[in-house]
Formats: C-alpha cells, sequence, structure tokens
C-alpha cells in the first residue's frame, strides 16, 4: 500500500500571484497533482472547464454541499468555491502529493478537515504591491475592487494560523522556496515511521 500523499495548501489574498506559482511549482515537481475545484463564478478570459475551475450552477454547487462532498468550500464576492472531496481523498490514498489553490477562507476549513496538511501562506513583496496586481488584472469593477482590497487586510491577518509563509518576489524564488517546503516535510520521521520500522527490524534481525 502506497504511503499517503501530502495534502499541500497554497493560499494567499487576492491577486498575490497564487495562480501563477502554482503553475511554476507543478512544472518543476511532476509529483504534485493539482485539484481542480468547483466555483459558481463564470470563466475569466483563457480559463479552461476542467483545468482551472469545473464550472457549474449555484444549484448544482449546493446540491453538493448538501451530499457534503465538498472537503471545504466557500463564498467569496458572491460566488461559490469548493474542493471535492472524493478526489482529493482518492488521490492522497494513491501517494501522489495533492495541491490546492484556494483563497483563506476554504483553506481554515482544510485546516480542521485535514490537520496533517502543509499550510502555505503567499505573500506580496509590499501592499502597494497587491493593490497594483489586482487593479492590473482588469478583471474587477470598483465595488468589486474595493470589497477585495479590504479583505485583503483581514486575510493577512490569518496568516499566523499557517505553517510557513513565502513571499512572492519573484515567481521563481517562491517556487523555490515552496518545493523546498514540500522535500522537507516528505523526509519528516512522523511521515517515515513504518521506514525507520522496518528498517531497525532488518538491522535487528
Amino acid at each position: 500500500m502506497a504511503k499517503p500523499g501530502l495534502l499541500v495548501v497554497l493560499s494567499g489574498p487576492s491577486g498575490v500571484g497564487k495562480g501563477t506559482v502554482c503553475k511554476a511549482l507543478l512544472e518543476k515537481d511532476p509529483q504534485l497533482v493539482l485539484s481542480v475545484s468547483k466555483t459558481t463564478r463564470k470563466p475569466r478570459p483563457g480559463e479552461k472547464e476542467g483545468l482551472n475551475y469545473y464550472f457549474v450552477s449555484k444549484e448544482e454547487f449546493e446540491e453538493a454541499i448538501l451530499a457534503q462532498d465538498f472537503l471545504e468550500y466557500a463564498e467569496v464576492y458572491g460566488h461559490y468555491y469548493g474542493t471535492p472531496r472524493q478526489k482529493v481523498e482518492k488521490m492522497l490514498q494513491q501517494g501522489r502529493n495533492v495541491i490546492l489553490e484556494i483563497d483563506p477562507q476554504g483553506a481554515l476549513q482544510v485546516m480542521k478537515a485535514y490537520p496533517q496538511g502543509v499550510f502555505i501562506f503567499l505573500l506580496p513583496p509590499s501592499a502597494a504591491d497587491l493593490r497594483s496586481r489586482i487593479i492590473l488584472r482588469g478583471t474587477e469593477d470598483q465595488e468589486s475592487l474595493q470589497k477585495r482590497l479590504a479583505a485583503a487586510a483581514q486575510e493577512v491577518a490569518q496568516a499566523e494560523k499557517y505553517n510557513y509563509v513565502v513571499v512572492n518576489d519573484r515567481i521563481e524564488a517562491a517556487c523555490e522556496r515552496i518545493y523546498a517546503i514540500i522535500q522537507a516535510e516528505m523526509l519528516k520521521v512522523s511521515r517515515n515511521k513504518e521506514l525507520l520500522q522496518a528498517f531497525a527490524k532488518e538491522v535487528g534481525g
């Protein structure tokens, strides 16, 4: 039976670059597999069904909530987002390392449901940088922009609940830091007890 994989949760305020860093990390580490979330919001330009998100209706999403089909879900800026529970659990049981790219509200739920996960909070280099990133995306009207900026301060305040914090000053550097965290987590004694026990038994043979 394969050793259970790591559940890596990458989170942070909107506009911090979670998606870009996550993409770079997946290219660097072939052992990682991305968990694709469901959402009720409309696709943004360039987003693809089943690759970025599963785009569903509000009614379909709420039916899945009642059926307890989500590892976590949240309503953010008027839209639902959720992580399909069964798909994640199946990949972990197969020994795959799974990464969730989710907002802080969802990450806090995962901490309760799966506390053995690895929780990483991604920070921008500065508050001014975060504001400019959100504006340059050009996907928000003025009201949505103000909501995102106001929520960002509250989200950053939750960072102390995570295991690690990584500053996204450069994509490549942030990716390297996260990769190092994953490698270290895989080498923890607590995740390798069976290996140690088998080795001790063989030596004492």
